[in-house]
């Protein structure tokens, strides 16, 4: 499980950093459909990077969640009680 969480946060980064590299810039002189068709891909790209973000703390918490589900060694430290002495 710690593994499929390392893979979501990898992807989830992966995926983040391509939307930055895509963010679409508007220019000087667009006309009213460019800039409805501007603020839409604005949109779309800001809701992809927030299913992108969701996707990491998904990924953390199942890193977090296989750390605590991890089972006890049976050979491990083993507690020592000392008789009190009288």
């Amino acid at each position: 499980m710690i593994i499929v969480g390392i893979i979501m946060i990898i992807a989830g980064t992966v995926i983040l950093l391509y939307l930055t590299e895509i963010t679409p810039i508007g220019k000087t002189g667009m006309t009213e459909d460019e800039k409805l068709n501007l603020l839409l891909a604005e949109r779309e790209n800001a809701d992809y990077k927030t299913l992108s973000g969701i996707l990491i703390g998904f990924g953390f918490l199942l890193v977090l969640i296989s750390f605590g589900a991890r089972r006890k060694r049976k050979g491990g430290a083993k507690k020592i009680e000392k008789k009190p002495s009288q």
